[in-house]
């Protein structure tokens, strides 16, 4: 992933934080990976469904190499969007969040930045 000086980021155990200089909103990054097989778009399809809910509004989305599921929406102070996306074995369940009265305002950055992502070993070993 590209990431602009007015961004910062910090590994975790299990994730990824990013956040933007001027404290707006925050993007989270975990992963899963399978030891055999392939995430398909059936299986994200399951696990946004079984994570998010059943009411959830789901678009297709990309990200770099990764394919998957995105949505958009507000929970009490917060406007959220998250992404299940997946590339072979991968999976990454991405969240960017900030404050309502700020939402949409790094729309286009959040984009631009997720868009580069690419992957360490994306492909199954053979």
């Amino acid at each position: 992933m590209v990431l602009p000086p007015e961004w910062w980021a910090d590994a975790e155990a299990d994730s990824i934080l990013i956040g933007d200089r001027d404290e707006v909103g925050c993007i989270e990054i975990s992963t899963l990976r399978k030891s055999a097989g392939v995430f398909d778009s059936q299986e994200l399809f399951q696990v946004a469904h079984s994570e998010s809910g059943s009411t959830a509004q789901w678009q297709d989305a990309s990200l770099g190499e990764f394919r998957g599921l995105t949505r958009q929406f507000r929970e009490e102070d917060a406007a959220l969007r998250e992404w299940y996306v997946a590339l072979d074995q991968m999976m990454l369940y991405i969240t960017y969040s900030c404050a309502l009265e700020n939402a949409g305002m790094d729309d286009a950055a959040v984009d631009e930045l997720l868009d580069t992502l690419l992957p360490v070993n994306p492909g199954p070993s053979e």
